[in-house]
C-alpha cells in the first residue's frame, strides 16, 4: 500500500474509532487530523467536504467490513439460526476485547447521532440496514422461509441485534448480545413454521 493509501486510510479508521468512541458532534476534524498523524492537507485532500463526507465514507466501510464479516459467518453454517448466532458471538468477543471502547458496529453513532444531521448520511444508513437486512432475508429464504416472513424476520434480528447492542455497550457486558442470539436462533426457527 502506499504512503498516500496508508494516509487516506489512517483518517478513516481514526475517524471511524473516534466517531464511535466519543460521537460524530463531539469529534472535530483537528483531532482526527492529530490522532491519524496526518497532514491536515492529506484529510482535505481526501474529504475536500471535510468531516460530513468523511462520516459517510466510515458508514460506507463499516458496512463493507459487517457485509464481509456476514457472508464469511453465513458460508461456514448450514442454517440461518447457526449463522446468526455465531455472528452475534463474534461480535460480543469482539466487543468484549476492545474494552467496550473500539470501533464496533455502525449501531448508535452513524444511525441516531448522524441521521438527523444530514441527509446524505441518513440515506447511507438507511442503506446499511436494508443491506444486512437483505442479507438475512435472502439465507432464510434459501432455509425455506416465504419472502414476506423472511423479510419481517431479518428486520426483526437486526433490530435485535443493534439494541443488544447497545445495552452491551452501555452496561460494558457482552451477555445482553449473548442472550439475543440465543433468542434469535430459536426466531429464525420459528419463523418457518408461522407462515
Amino acid at each position: 500500500m502506499s504512503e498516500k493509501s496508508n494516509a487516506r486510510e489512517s483518517i478513516v479508521s481514526t475517524a471511524a474509532r473516534l466517531f464511535f468512541s466519543q460521537g460524530y458532534h463531539a469529534t472535530g476534524l483537528n483531532q482526527i487530523i492529530k490522532e491519524s498523524n496526518t497532514p491536515k492537507g492529506s484529510l482535505y485532500h481526501y474529504f475536500p467536504q471535510g468531516k460530513e463526507e468523511l462520516a459517510h465514507e466510515c458508514i460506507q466501510k463499516t458496512n463493507e467490513q459487517i457485509l464481509q464479516k456476514f457472508k464469511e459467518t453465513f458460508a461456514a453454517h448450514d442454517n440461518t439460526g447457526d449463522a446468526i448466532q455465531q455472528f452475534i458471538h463474534d461480535l460480543a468477543d469482539e466487543t468484549e476485547a476492545s474494552g467496550f471502547t473500539g470501533f464496533l458496529p455502525f449501531s448508535f453513532w452513524a444511525a441516531v447521532e448522524t441521521s438527523c444531521i444530514s441527509q446524505q448520511l441518513r440515506i447511507a444508513c438507511q442503506g446499511v440496514f436494508a443491506a444486512w437486512q437483505d442479507v438475512i432475508k435472502r439465507h432464510l429464504i434459501l432455509d425455506g422461509v416465504g419472502e414476506e416472513k423472511a423479510r419481517e424476520t431479518a428486520l426483526l434480528i437486526i433490530s435485535l441485534i443493534e439494541g443488544a447492542l447497545i445495552i452491551s455497550l452501555t452496561n460494558q457486558d457482552k451477555q445482553p448480545l449473548l442472550t439475543a442470539a440465543d433468542y434469535l436462533s430459536v426466531v429464525t426457527k420459528v419463523a418457518k413454521q408461522i407462515q
